[in-house]
C-alpha cells in the first residue's frame, strides 16, 4: 500500500479530519510516564502533533517517504522512515528505543494495513511495563445530510471491488480486529469505542479525502474512473449550495495495556 500513498500524499495530508485535543489529554492520563511516545503509520504527522503536546519526545514512523516529506515539523517529534524491508530485530536500533521504554503507542487510520501479529509483538515489547498504553483509531464513514448521505452510499458501493481485503477491519469499525491488550476504558477487543468527529468542510475538501482513497487509485490503474464528471456532479448536487457544511466522521477506538501475563 505504500506505493499508493506515495502518489496520494499531498491530498491525504489535506483531507483527514481533525482529531480532538481532548483525546490526547485522555491518552496522557492513562500512562504513568510521559517521556516517550511512538506514532506508527504517522503519515503527515497529524496524530504525532497532538501527542507531542503531552510527551517529551515522539518518534513518528511511516513506510512512505513521500508522506514524511509533507509531515509538519515539531521540536518534540523525530520523523523516521521505516522501509517495509526493515527486519523486526532492526527496528529498535533504527528508532533508537529500548525494550520497555515507550509510554504511549498510537496508530491513527493505519493499523488495518499492518502485519498484525508482528506489529502487536513489537508493540508489546516496546511498551513500558507497567504503565504503557497503546491506542488505535480510525474512521469509516461520513454524514452530511440525508440527501448527501444516500448519494455518497451509492458512490461508495462502486468502490468496493477495488479495496484491499484488509479494509474489512476498517469497514466493520475494528470490531473483528484482533487486539491482544487489556482494556483501559476506551474500547477493547470486539467492542470498540464509537465516536463522532465533527469538522466544517467544503465540498472540495471532502472530495480531496475521497481522492486520497486507495481504492480510487487502484481503480484508475485498472482503467476505471470512479469519480468521473457525472459522479462528482451527482455528489455536488446532493451537497447543495452551501460552501461549507458540518461533516461528521464516524470514528472508533481501541486502547489497552500489555496483559499482565506478559510481564508477570
Amino acid at each position: 500500500m505504500a506505493g499508493l500513498f506515495e502518489e496520494q500524499s499531498e491530498l491525504y495530508a489535506s483531507a483527514r479530519p481533525n482529531y480532538s485535543t481532548e483525546w490526547y489529554a485522555k491518552f496522557a492520563s492513562l500512562t504513568t510516564h510521559h517521556k516517550l511516545a511512538w506514532d506508527v503509520g504517522t503519515g503527515n504527522g497529524q496524530a504525532a502533533l497532538g501527542v507531542a503536546e503531552h510527551y517529551e519526545k515522539v518518534i513518528a514512523t511511516d513506510i512512505s517517504a513521500a508522506q514524511l516529506r509533507v509531515a509538519t515539523p515539531h521540536p518534540n517529534i523525530q520523523y523516521i522512515h521505516t522501509p517495509i524491508s526493515t527486519p523486526p530485530d532492526g527496528l529498535f536500533p533504527l528508532l533508537g528505543i529500548d525494550v520497555g521504554s515507550v509510554d504511549l503507542i498510537t496508530v491513527a487510520q493505519a493499523i488495518h494495513w499492518f502485519d498484525l501479529p508482528l506489529f502487536f509483538s513489537v508493540a508489546s515489547r516496546a511498551l513500558r511495563k507497567p504503565g504503557g498504553v497503546i491506542v488505535i483509531w480510525g474512521y469509516n464513514d461520513v454524514s452530511v445530510s440525508p440527501v448527501f448521505d444516500a448519494a455518497f452510499r451509492r458512490f461508495h458501493s462502486t468502490t468496493l471491488p477495488f479495496w484491499d481485503s484488509r479494509i474489512r477491519y476498517l469497514f466493520d469499525a475494528y470490531r473483528s480486529l484482533p487486539f491482544p491488550f487489556e482494556g483501559v476504558g476506551l474500547g477493547f477487543e470486539g467492542e470498540p469505542k464509537l465516536l463522532d468527529l465533527e469538522k466544517e468542510v467544503s465540498f472540495e475538501g471532502l472530495m480531496a479525502m475521497v481522492w486520497s482513497w486507495s481504492a480510487i487509485l487502484t481503480a484508475k490503474e485498472r482503467g476505471v474512473d470512479l469519480l468521473d464528471d457525472s459522479v462528482v456532479g451527482e455528489l455536488k448536487e446532493a451537497w447543495g449550495d452551501q460552501f461549507v457544511r458540518k461533516v461528521i466522521y464516524k470514528a472508533f477506538m481501541l486502547a489497552g495495556k500489555p496483559r499482565s501475563e506478559v510481564y508477570s
